[in-house]
């Protein structure tokens, strides 16, 4: 039989504030083990929580850039269960009264990913894994989350990566999370089930937990169709369970049987006050929020006539969409400077940290300046491509790596007595071409560009040459 995959995502997103949600202990990634913890993180008796007020912000923002509806009045719930990781033995977190609900992601294709729920919760610690024994470290219990709950919406591993793409440029812009699936400040519990094809049933859901990974996120997803298939067709019994991703097998295995939402025993932690948030503090938050990924990629490629390719990269770090705007500010084709950044800035600034942190020796002032040069005539591209290596090493402006004679220009009387001294020198190269060899002619515009110093225009030397040779 024929199966179609029916998916959900739960998306875990680590917060960017500055102190944990309930206690003052920092939030700093890589600190020493259980260094940065205090009798809150770790469950002493007596301690107290304390919401943090930037916690309920981030995820109102988050939500209303998501198009979700804003609840004013919502509840904080003990969620029950034992786990070494969790030293209360239960966690802080929000079940029938979340801050969030309603909204929605729009893919490619046009179709809409719904999102069900946004809710704001502690993060637990971190157990290690070391020989024989199992440590924990609780430098990472209480930073504060945000839980995004979608809809079974999802038909394809592809339409799940596009889908956790768009959140993570979405939240990134916002500016309230670093979203680092490297370091589990966004990271993903993937809900499974198969169904026959043209049926409006849902099968058994098998939920496969914590996976930090676009790639791990795709591949589980296959794995499990793949797995849960074997099991129908053979008449088995698909079990409703946990399971944990192993990317070096590249298989998934059984963890335990899945709970119910009854089986944390969900009830309002009456240590926490209702969170509360007005209307108009919800109409702040909505005019504070930047022009989001998608509505900036929509406007680089019909507006700016940047290419679909570079436009999604050039979104998805909001310091790069910065530093590509303002290079355009002195430029003719916004484009040239989009495909510049693509080409030549990106292979040298390579990490998902790095693009971030967006920082170029070169100031986007000097990139916008030394492309107005392209613009009017007086380098051409070759040159700015070599100048701008110099520059990005340097931090310096252009004219320090261009001669008075590269900026006099490359004349058209110039170039087109070039082109004829290396028809008459090339005669050979000459009659490939006559003789239909089309390479030959990049050969010829070669010697052009390397008698010019590389100051000739490739394209009006080819067509120049062109010319010659039908004549």
């Amino acid at each position: 039989m024929s199966w179609e995959v029916v998916v959900g995502l739960e998306t875990h997103v680590e917060l960017s504030t500055k102190t944990k949600i309930f206690c003052s202990c920092t939030t700093k990634f890589g600190g020493e083990p259980n260094s940065q913890c205090c009798p809150g993180c770790i469950g002493l008796p007596g301690s107290l929580p304390l919401l943090n007020k930037n916690v309920v912000r981030y995820a109102a923002m988050a939500g209303l850039a998501l198009g979700c509806r804003i609840n004013n009045r919502s509840v904080m719930a003990r969620k029950h269960y034992t786990y070494p990781d969790l030293p209360k033995a239960y966690q802080i977190s929000q079940h029938d009264k979340p801050i969030c609900e309603g909204g929605a992601v729009r893919l490619n294709s046009g179709r809409e990913i719904r999102i069900t729920r946004i809710h704001i919760e502690e993060d637990a610690g971190k157990l290690v894994h070391a020989g024989g024994a199992v440590l924990i470290d609780y430098n990472r219990g209480g930073v504060p989350l945000i839980e995004i709950v979608t809809e079974p919406d999802f038909r394809s591993p592809a339409e799940a990566v596009e889908y956790l793409e768009k959140l993570q440029a979405t939240l990134r812009a916002v500016g309230v999370s670093d979203c680092r699936m490297q370091e589990g400040s966004l990271r993903c519990d993937v809900n499974i089930s198969l169904r026959p094809k043209g049926s409006d049933r849902l099968g058994t859901r098998v939920e496969v937990k914590n996976l930090n990974s676009f790639v791990s996120v795709n591949d589980a997803i296959e794995y499990e169709h793949e797995r849960q298939s074997d099991v129908l067709d053979s008449d088995g019994v698909l079990e409703q369970e946990t399971r944990g991703w192993n990317a070096e097998t590249g298989e998934t295995a059984r963890q335990r049987g899945k709970e119910n939402a009854d089986d944390y025993r969900y009830f309002t932690d009456p240590n926490l006050a209702e969170v509360q948030i007005s209307d108009d503090e919800i109409e702040q938050l909505r005019k504070s929020l930047p022009e989001l990924p998608d509505k900036k990629y929509e406007r680089y490629v019909n507006e700016l006539g940047v290419s679909a390719a570079d436009a999604k990269l050039l979104t998805k770090y909001s310091r790069v969409s910065e530093y590509f705007e303002t290079a355009c500010n002195s430029v003719k084709e916004p484009k040239t400077v989009a495909s510049i950044i693509v080409m030549q800035l990106f292979a040298l600034i390579t990490t998902e940290v790095e693009r971030e942190n967006w920082s170029p020796k070169t100031t986007a002032q000097q990139l916008g300046h030394l492309i107005s040069l392209i613009d009017s005539g007086k380098i051409n591209r070759n040159l700015a491509k070599r100048v701008l290596g110099q520059m990005l090493e340097t931090g310096q402006d252009a004219e320090e790596f261009i001669s008075a004679e590269d900026l006099s220009g490359f004349s058209p009387e110039t170039l087109a007595k070039l082109c004829s001294e290396i028809v008459e020198r090339e005669q050979k190269t000459v009659a490939d071409y006559r003789n239909g060899k089309e390479k030959a002619i990049k050969a010829l515009v070669g010697a052009v560009m390397r008698d010019s110093k590389g100051r000739a225009n490739a394209m009006e030397a080819e067509d120049l040459l062109k010319q010659l040779i039908g004549g």
